[in-house]
């Protein structure tokens, strides 16, 4: 909720040893530049939620775990 991203949250994977880490982007930055895999990611843009949600960074997130695809995070995790 706290980060100060200007584009994103990113969940990503190692290639080779598969550890996780959280990382920010700035200004439409991937992960995949720095050569990790993208497992999860999540916009914190303004735009996301600022209709939607009144603003409401908070019920945003909260929502937006039951829009998360976990299938498609579990095949990016065993690809690594």
């Amino acid at each position: 909720v706290s980060t100060q991203s200007t584009w994103g949250a990113w969940l990503v994977a190692e290639p080779g040893s598969g550890a996780l880490s959280i990382v920010s982007t700035h200004d439409a930055a991937c992960p995949l530049t720095d050569g990790k895999v993208p497992v999860l990611t999540c916009d914190v843009w303004e735009h996301a939620y600022y209709i939607d949600y009144r603003n409401d960074r908070p019920a945003y997130l909260k929502s937006w775990w039951n829009t998360v695809n976990w299938e498609f995070a579990n095949q990016q995790l065993k690809g690594v």
